[in-house]
């Protein structure tokens, strides 16, 4: 029985029964109505038909068959035996009269009322609803999950044995139950799926909306069973789970204020606000179905065989389709700008299937034609210019076209000189090459010509801001993305071989210890003769020809040098490095070339010490004239050298002395000591094309020579040092990870029964040692066998290569 607050009023289904017969179906003890023939209860419960109104306690609801239906609303007419309704069907009738009452609806202030049950009453219905032996009750299983279930017996103080509708049986907390079925003593729960199949039999979400209209007009709140009540004409275990139901399923029409023990309360929405979340939902259901057919394209496309799956282009031609492979492509990388772009690539892999992570992420994109097989993501996370701007390519091609050599009047002549570059040998930009004599006192005099960007471009102009954006060139195993155009980089700054090229010469004559007896920089012309690689360059080192006397010249000097700074203090740190070119990358196997880059090579060794004397004679130059320059130095460690003598020589001790090492320092007004290198000061030159911090050099060496003020004080390039170091630490990162995955694909696609040679670098812990794998140039761990040496060279097995998930596993063969 329902309070006598609100008297029971006739159901739907019992009103239509005066006018018809219907079906009966017989649930729980009492009579269930329900036919199609009729329109369910949320039309008939329209004011226009049926006026609810709640008295006073006490008061009691008469209506009339004639109050309820117009005399004229469904009149019969027989037509050759058969019955048909009036030109206008009931369902016609009533969904006018809905549409024309909804259309007139205005928005209402409304107020929570309290129920007009007594407190009596709440405490009569809320003892009922005590957890007891055999009550039913639902329960909320996790944060998405309900169940019904039948209590068994307490569990402790407060907690419960109950038996799910599965069968399970479980502990539950009080505060998981979300409902209890009143009416039910001892209830089984193999009864529960019947229970919940006649629920559902019973569910119509229209009947909520006419509800809420009756009872907003009365400001009402009502519990479950009242509810019931209205809709059903019953309050029946049954009819109240139903309304139950109803009221927790839909957040539109209803709002929860309280639950007073398991008794929960319901108060009807004001209409401006149903009208606000019925709006939100019809654009959830829009986007929805948006998100559903966007599937279906994504689907299409995974079945697709690679040559025929859409191209990135074609995905962002249609402005939502860009938008929804934009926030899976933010998704990919961790990159959502904000929430909106978060849930849209959740829906579209929970639509799809996928859980939601990234990674699930990366894989859809891949598997539809999106991304490459080997995308870099590292290059999307980091935000990597891969374009050049418009208007800096427009101000590149007006400086090739328009530009003038403000040096052209200081410039000297050292085109008779035999030139030597030697780089890498897919090297796009080459900004220096080597020349040198031997005196008659027997003294060398070596030259190192330096590219002279500083002559085209000026500092703080607009290709000058740009290059300092992006602070150095990025060099992938894919792809190069040079500081400047690349236009003007090949053109108009890099060294070419047999042109005319403008340079900044550092010359320098040496001690017979390998010192600096003499130097001098200035602007020059070179032409260089010869573009070496560094396998060539060590080649004709090797054969030690006649005729290329100059390059023998170039690597005594090195030695010397080499050999004046290790008794200086410098530390060798020459390692064996990895490097990579990958062709046609977009392809699902594209080819990988390996080179592996011993640095104690004699070419390259020749290279790095006239660089590094380069360097020095830079820092000596700034400090004798006062030029505020990058300084670079970097103090020794506490640790002494001779501590790693016993270490074999290489990269094993290498490997030692480069953990001991102790972080670069700056300066910009006076040169300071570079411990590793042995040296007294060093400012980075040699890089001009690809390195910002290079170019700042040059922009105040060549001021000076013209005899001009230093376009940057001391504190100026010191926050243009900081500035740029943070792009160049990305690139760095960037260069590191691209070039290790690609290392990895390369172990992946070997034999599995392939051996490589190892070197046992350190031990780590126990039996647990770092190896230096030498075919290839890369470092890993392994387990090595008892008995083995720091030093000691192995075979290892690769077990497992997965580059887009960065895992390497060896074991000793």
């Amino acid at each position: 029985m329902i309070p006598q607050a609100i008297p029971t009023v006739p159901s739907i289904a019992s009103i239509i029964l005066m006018n018809k017969p219907m079906a009966s179906t017989a649930v729980s003890g009492f009579s269930i109505v329900r036919s199609a023939a009729y329109p369910p209860l949320c039309i008939v419960l329209s004011r226009h038909f049926l006026r609810i109104r709640f008295p006073s306690p006490g008061a009691t609801l008469k209506l009339s068959h004639s109050q309820m239906f117009p005399s004229n609303f469904l009149t019969p007419q027989f037509h050759g035996g058969h019955s048909t309704s009036h030109a206008h069907s009931l369902v016609d009738y009533v969904m006018e009269e809905l549409q024309a009452m909804r259309s007139m609806r205005r928005v209402r202030p409304t107020k929570r009322v309290e129920l007009a049950s007594s407190p009596e009453l709440l405490e009569v219905k809320q003892a009922k609803r005590s957890l007891q032996k055999g009550c039913l009750l639902e329960f909320r299983k996790d944060t998405q999950k309900l169940l019904l279930a039948v209590a068994q017996k307490p569990d402790g103080k407060k907690n419960w044995i109950v038996c799910d509708q599965n069968g399970v049986m479980s502990s539950i907390k009080p505060q998981q139950v979300t409902y209890i079925v009143t009416g039910f003593e001892s209830f089984d729960h193999r009864d529960i799926p019947d229970f919940l199949q006649k629920a559902q039999s019973l569910l119509d979400p229209a009947m909520l909306e006419c509800a809420w209209e009756e009872l907003l007009e009365n400001n009402r709140s009502v519990t479950p069973e009242e509810l019931a009540e209205v809709i059903y004409g019953s309050s029946e275990p049954l009819e109240s789970y139903c309304a139950h139901l109803l009221l927790s399923e839909n957040d539109i029409y209803f709002n929860q204020v309280e639950s007073k023990g398991y008794l929960p309360v319901y108060e009807p929405r004001p209409t401006i606000q149903v009208e606000e979340l019925i709006h939100r939902k019809n654009l959830k259901e829009a986007f929805n179905k948006e998100v559903e057919e966007f599937v279906k394209l994504l689907v299409s496309a995974k079945a697709s065989p690679p040559c025929s799956k859409p191209s990135k282009c074609s995905w962002l031609k249609e402005e939502k389709c860009r938008q929804w492979m934009v926030s899976l492509e933010a998704y990919a990388i961790d990159a959502c700008k904000n929430d909106e772009q978060k849930k849209t690539a959740g829906n579209i892999l929970k639509g799809m299937g996928l859980s939601k992570t990234s990674s699930n992420a990366v894989n859809l994109l891949i598997d539809v034609g999106y991304f490459p097989v080997h995308v870099n993501l590292d290059l999307l996370k980091f935000n990597i210019s891969t374009e050049q701007r418009e208007e800096v390519l427009l101000a590149a091609e007006n400086l090739l076209t328009t530009s003038t050599d403000v040096d052209e009047g200081i410039r000297k002549d050292l085109s008779s000189l035999k030139v030597y570059a030697i780089d890498v040998d897919e090297a796009d930009e080459l900004d220096d090459a080597l020349s040198a004599v031997k005196l008659p006192d027997g003294k060398i005099k070596v030259w190192i010509h330096v590219a002279d960007p500083a002559c085209l471009v000026e500092p703080r102009s607009i290709i000058d801001r740009e290059a300092m954006r992006r602070g150095t060139s990025i060099f992938l195993p894919t792809a190069t993305f040079p500081m400047f155009p690349e236009k003007l980089a090949m053109e108009g700054m890099s060294l070419l071989q047999g042109k005319l090229c403008k340079a900044v010469s550092v010359s320098v004559t040496l001690h017979e210890d390998g010192s600096i007896a003499e130097y001098t920089i200035c602007n020059s012309i070179i032409r260089p003769t010869y573009m070496l690689t560094y396998e060539s360059a060590s080649e004709l080192l090797h054969l030690g020809l006649e005729e290329e006397a100059e390059l023998r010249i170039l690597s005594e000097a090195a030695s010397l040098r080499l050999q004046w700074r290790r008794n200086q203090g410098a530390i060798d740190t020459t390692m064996i490095e990895p490097r990579v070119k990958v062709a046609n990358p977009d392809d699902p196997e594209p080819l990988i070339n390996l080179y592996v880059e011993d640095q104690s090579d004699p070419a390259m060794r020749l290279v790095s010490e006239m660089m590094i004397l380069c360097g020095e004679v830079v820092a000596t130059f700034g400090s004798a004239h006062n030029i505020p320059l990058p300084y670079r130095g970097q103090p020794q460690s506490s640790i002494s050298p001779f501590a790693f003598a016993h270490l074999p020589e290489g990269p094993v001790r290498s490997s030692a002395y480069v953990r001991i090492m102790r972080a670069a320092e700056m300066d910009f007004k006076q040169p300071i000591r570079h411990g590793i290198l042995g040296i007294p000061g060093y400012v980075q030159f040699t890089s001009p094309i690809r390195r910002y911090i290079d170019l700042l050099a040059h922009y105040q060496i060549k001021s000076f020579l013209r005899g001009e003020s230093m376009p940057f004080s001391s504190g100026e390039l010191e926050g243009i040092q900081c500035l740029v170091n943070l792009h160049v630490k990305v690139a760095k990162k960037l260069q590191s990870s691209s070039l290790r995955y690609w290392l990895l694909e390369y172990f992946r696609r070997q034999p599995r029964e392939r051996k490589f040679g190892a070197l046992i670098l350190r031990f780590i812990k126990d039996r647990t040692a770092s190896l230096l794998l030498i075919e290839v140039g890369i470092q890993a761990c392994a387990s090595v066998s008892a008995g083995k040496q720091i030093g000691d060279k192995i075979e290892v097995i690769i077990e497992e290569a997965h580059p887009r998930d960065d895992v390497l596993s060896v074991r000793e063969a």
